[in-house]
């Protein structure tokens, strides 16, 4: 992994105007290209996941910050955007720890404390891997920001191309 701090997706400074006065065209250059194509809510979705795909994927399409080879991990965000929020209801309709009796063979109390449902700790982990999700693989905007592709190192330069490089 890459140290220090993630640089933000060109889009990002592009619709803010730049204000970092970066040289964009240099970083465009060097950035993978992937195709944008329709992007059809995947059919195998939960009620809350269809509904975050439906909310989220014609903004990121937009912007051309959803493309092919994102369809797969965005899925995979939806999905895991849904568990979490079901498990989310059920805490706070259950709370996030319930008393657990101990009893012996005769049904008498032995012991009584207090424990943490599963849900909590499972959406614990549905959090931290929603936050994997969008940094790895250099599949969202902001790594693929620190992605260049073989030998380009540096910009094509239309003008070279179009007088040639004698």
């Amino acid at each position: 992994m890459v140290a220090g701090r993630k640089p933000k997706p060109i889009e990002l400074h592009i619709i803010n105007g730049n204000p970092s006065k970066l040289n964009l065209a240099e970083r465009i250059a060097v950035m993978p290209k992937f195709e944008i194509t329709d992007m059809k809510c995947p059919s195998g979705l939960g009620r809350i996941a269809k509904k975050e795909w439906e909310r989220i994927a014609p903004e990121l399409k937009r912007l051309g910050l959803l493309t092919n080879a994102d369809k797969t991990v965005f899925e995979m965000y939806c999905k895991v955007y849904g568990e979490c929020i079901e498990l989310e209801n059920f805490i706070k309709k259950n709370g996030t720890t319930y008393t657990y009796v101990k009893k012996n063979k005769y049904g008498q109390v032995i012991s009584q404390y207090e424990m943490q449902y599963p849900q909590v700790t499972q959406l614990d982990k549905k959090r931290n891997l929603l936050v994997r999700i969008c940094t790895e693989f250099g599949l969202t905007p902001s790594s693929r920001g620190r992605m260049s592709l073989p030998n380009s190192d540096k910009p094509e330069d239309p003008l070279e191309n179009f007088f040639g490089n004698n």
